[in-house]
């Protein structure tokens, strides 16, 4: 079948029925690039189902289906512009490529690998977060307090060495640069880099270090020199926490481990300690009546452990001293305030059951009678 005779019209060397084929390439590939990207990531789960427990067909989409639009409309671009001509120079040299076809092939090789470079770095995620899953339905709790602290970092690490690789083969395929010589080169300039970054590759030990002796895990509340918090992350220089203030406070994982480092997580008990002045009409008998009296109601309280100590401590000015201290077996900081202030109340009503009175208490006098 003859084609009209318009679409023979040449404009810069190609015909309008060679422009008309490449717009119609570009709108077909634009139209179905979601839907590819959509039947390509439906493929990849399919294949991988059997090992992606606990994971969505759904989250997966959400993670490729830009990346991989991105790469389908690439290679629709190559191929809209590859039905093109590109007319030679007047000095051009016979089996030489024109140059605007030299730059689309250099850019599509571009766009390709730092797309499949993106691609790469969705299916890590995709990754951790099937590990994570997995861990979830094992209900695991030793394994998920691991992995809450070493996976990030190893999907930190991982995106990193996948980030040079693909720096590497732009250079090495793009730009036609010698990777090896390349890589020979740095090493001389190791040591130079090495000075430069010393702080940097200290932090970097540091985390290794942590991970390999594990003082401490995200979720652990410590304090590691003037800071105290929650651990919520480890990353590669530093480690994260999060404060009673709920600031967000970064800290070098160098200072970290330099600094004598107290787990407050890991404790078995909190301490509780204080000291009660009696006034000086309290008679010695009352005191021995409420000290026993209110270590018996300390004992009896079920988080309290039996290592409960009251003494009579002190004769001052200001009254008779009696020293508090007894444990509360809790790690929760709101059930151990909620303990205190529990026995703070049996304490006070011991007292009051055997006339003592506290320290500058006022004195109520009784009414008189015919008074008001």
């Amino acid at each position: 079948m003859a084609l009209p005779s318009f679409l023979n019209y040449e404009i810069l060397g190609n015909s309008l029925g060679q422009y008309l084929l490449a717009a119609f390439i570009l709108l077909v590939g634009a139209a179905l690039r979601r839907l590819l990207s959509r039947l390509l990531s439906k493929v990849l789960f399919r294949l991988t189902k059997r090992y992606t427990a606990g994971v969505t067909e759904q989250e997966l989409h959400e993670l490729l289906i830009q990346p991989l639009s991105v790469l389908l409309l690439l290679f629709t671009v190559y191929l809209a512009f590859g039905v093109l001509r590109y007319p030679l120079p007047p000095n051009a040299v016979p089996g030489v490529e024109p140059w605007p076809k030299v730059a689309l092939l250099r850019a599509f090789l571009l766009g390709v690998i730092l797309t499949i470079t993106w691609v790469v770095l969705r299916l890590v995620d995709f990754a951790l977060l099937v590990v994570q899953r997995r861990n979830e339905l094992r209900q695991t709790a030793g394994a998920t307090r691991l992995d809450n602290q070493f996976l990030p970092f190893a999907k930190d690490l991982l995106k990193v060495l996948i980030i040079i690789i693909g720096v590497l083969v732009v250079l090495g395929e793009v730009f036609n640069v010698n990777v090896t010589a390349l890589i020979g080169g740095l090493g001389i300039g190791g040591l130079a880099v090495a000075f430069a970054a010393k702080e940097s590759l200290e932090n970097l030990i540091a985390s290794f270090t942590i991970f390999l002796d594990q003082p401490f895990g995200v979720g652990d509340l410590v304090t590691a020199g003037d800071v105290s918090g929650t651990v919520e992350k480890i990353g590669f220089r530093s480690t994260r926490l999060r404060t009673a203030e709920k600031s967000y406070v970064t800290v070098p994982n160098k200072s970290m481990i330099d600094k004598p480092l107290d787990n407050l997580s890991l404790r078995t008990s909190r301490r509780v300690g204080f000291t009660l002045i009696f006034d000086q009409k309290t008679t010695s008998a009352q005191l021995h009546e409420i000290i026993a009296g209110a270590i018996t109601a300390m004992q009896a309280h079920p988080l309290v452990t039996q290592d409960v100590q009251m003494k009579f401590n002190a004769l001052t000015p200001a009254g008779r001293e009696v020293t508090v201290q007894y444990f509360v077996d809790t790690t929760s900081y709101d059930e151990y305030l909620d303990v205190k202030e529990d026995l703070n109340y049996r304490i006070v009503e011991v007292v009051e059951q055997h006339g003592g009175t506290f320290a500058g208490t006022p004195v109520v006098a009784p009414p008189v009678a015919g008074k008001v």
